[in-house]
């Protein structure tokens, strides 16, 4: 998997939290496996683990999986790390854990852009669960045109940080053959260096999802417009999943 810049400059992923705050979004996850009762979790993509640092609570067993070094090392420095098993990989990395709950938080579902690897990755969260057990995630809906936001005048930003003031913007959004195409600029006004990420994301239909879910073992229970198990409509921002692992 290549990742990008934001993923692995050091400078750029301790910013990562405050740019992707605690919101209703891991609220909705920790609702998810306090109803479930789980008690075994696995976190793809987990990055910094701010999520999966709250999972990690009384006697649960929480794996976080992510393919950047550089992520995990945030995230094992936050309060309660030693309670998660942090695996730096991808799906690949994933085992029989017999988990209760798998989760994609960060609409990390967007990042696969070829469909075998997709597949391949639900297959890999399949095994990694027990029969019965749930993967929830979330993508954003293609029908909102998230891409036409991303220019610099709804994204720019400026903030302080330990290597000196820093402006960053989102540019040149566009959506074409299902995918968002877009250019993250990051200025470190200090040193006047500026680092530009070239990023693409999947931007997959409800039923292309639903179907592929399917072809790969699990029966969808639940698509949500919001964090709050409203209903989707066209005008849903995103689409949050939530499907069971069918029986061997």
């Amino acid at each position: 998997m290549n990742l990008g810049l934001e993923y692995t400059d050091p400078r750029l992923v301790e910013l990562y939290d405050a740019a992707n705050p605690r919101g209703a979004d891991t609220e909705f996850y920790l609702r998810l496996a306090d109803s479930l009762q789980a008690q075994v979790i696995v976190d793809l993509g987990c990055g910094t683990g701010l999520l999966t640092r709250e999972l990690a609570r009384g006697e649960r067993r929480v794996f976080g999986v992510d393919p950047s070094p550089a992520m995990l090392a945030v995230a094992r420095r936050g309060p309660g790390a030693e309670r998660v098993r942090w695996i730096v990989g991808d799906s690949s990395a994933l085992e029989a854990w017999g988990a209760d709950l798998a989760v994609m938080t960060g609409n990390v579902a967007q990042i696969f852009l070829d469909e075998e690897v997709w597949l391949a990755t639900l297959r890999d969260l399949r095994r990694a669960l027990r029969p019965g057990g749930v993967l929830a995630f979330e993508s954003r809906n293609p029908a909102a045109r998230a891409w036409e936001q991303w220019n610099r005048a709804q994204t720019f930003t400026r903030m302080e940080t330990p290597s000196g003031p820093l402006e960053e913007w989102l540019e040149g959004g566009e959506g074409r053959d299902g995918r968002g195409h877009f250019h993250g600029h990051n200025v470190f006004l200090a040193t006047g260096e500026v680092l530009v990420i070239d990023s693409v994301l999947r931007f997959r239909t409800r039923d292309e999802i639903c179907s592929s879910l399917a072809a790969c073992g699990f029966a969808v229970e639940h698509v949500y417009g919001d964090w709050e198990g409203g209903p989707l409509t066209d005008d849903s921002r995103v689409m949050v999943f939530v499907a069971r692992r069918g029986e061997p």
